[in-house]
């Protein structure tokens, strides 16, 4: 008997039940096929994978300099070498500072610069958002306000007065742009609360007698959170954008195996002709905030309600 209901599950005409498992796989195959169809997707999506693998792999492509791994290495005897010089395949800095070591070790920081930033500025806004959302009334007032302030900065003068207080460092320039750029993600996921919780697959939750925490957790955050990781993808390359700018105009510790420092040291010698010094860290900070543009374009793009049709 319980071969012919196997059989009988099996016969044609009909349906197949799939596991929520082998569902969730295929729409996330579908999606993810869908994300990366279109050309510049595919190509940021390459570039990411070639980034990370230069930072992660750091130590295998060039040797760790003893008195730090984040410190340029300094050879004074090949001082403002250009590129092809024996052992500095980039050349190096008027300082002696190689540059292909201040670019292998700048991907590692930049990939920790853009993973703190992103990841505190999420955790921060998703708490001040979610709670404004869910809670609203006065409480969603006092917050939003909070986030408008935050929102009305320029970008640069936070970190500025954090350089002024506390001195140039890493941790500092971390600190300084989650703090300014949480307040977009609890305006977007507030936004996005106040729109799921509209939909009628929630008022139907609630007739049938489903909890407030329930609904919460089940039906309105999960689908409110696309917008933010598409948000976090794009600000991962705006992270190492803002980065460079601040160690470029200072922010950074000096000798730091750091883009825009390299930058910022090499843009007296472009006059001088020592082009390489500001042109190949320069370059690795286009490619890290394009790849990732180029990625969150493209999510925003299948993710993104809002951008269907256009």
């Amino acid at each position: 008997m319980w071969f012919s209901a196997v059989r009988a599950e099996r016969a044609p005409g009909l349906p197949v039940r799939e596991s929520p498992l082998r569902v969730k796989v295929g729409r996330l195959a579908s999606t993810t096929r869908e994300v990366f169809s279109k050309g510049s997707t595919r190509f940021g999506a390459i570039m990411i994978v070639l980034l990370l693998g230069m930072a992660i792999f750091a130590p295998l492509l060039v040797d760790e300099n003893p008195r730090g791994a984040y410190q340029m290495p300094r050879d004074l005897s090949a001082v403002a070498a250009p590129p092809g010089t024996e052992g500095h395949p980039l050349g190096t800095t008027r300082l002696g500072g190689d540059v292909l070591y201040g670019i292998v070790w700048g991907a590692r920081l930049s990939l920790q610069l853009s993973i703190y930033v992103v990841a505190g500025a999420v955790f921060l806004g998703l708490i001040v958002g979610c709670t404004a959302g869910i809670v609203g009334g006065k409480v969603d007032a006092f917050l939003m306000r909070i986030v408008d302030v935050f929102l009305s900065i320029p970008t640069l003068v936070f970190p500025l007065a954090i350089a002024a207080v506390l001195g140039p460092s890493f941790e500092n320039i971390v600190v300084a742009l989650a703090v300014i750029m949480w307040a977009r993600y609890a305006r977007i996921i507030r936004s996005q609360i106040l729109q799921v919780r509209e939909e009628d697959y929630v008022d139907a939750a609630r007739a049938i007698g489903d909890s407030r925490f329930g609904i919460i957790r089940r039906d309105i955050l999960p689908n409110s959170f696309t917008p933010v990781a598409v948000q976090a993808t794009l600000d991962m390359g705006h992270a190492v954008l803002l980065g460079a700018t601040l160690a470029f105009i200072g922010l950074a510790v000096a000798g730091q195996a750091e883009w825009g420092t390299l930058v910022s040291e090499g843009q007296a010698d472009i006059i001088a002709g020592r082009w390489w010094t500001s042109t190949f860290p320069g370059l690795m900070v286009f490619l890290w905030a394009l790849s990732f543009n180029l990625v969150g374009d493209g999510l925003r793009d299948v993710l993104d309600p809002r951008t269907e049709g256009r």
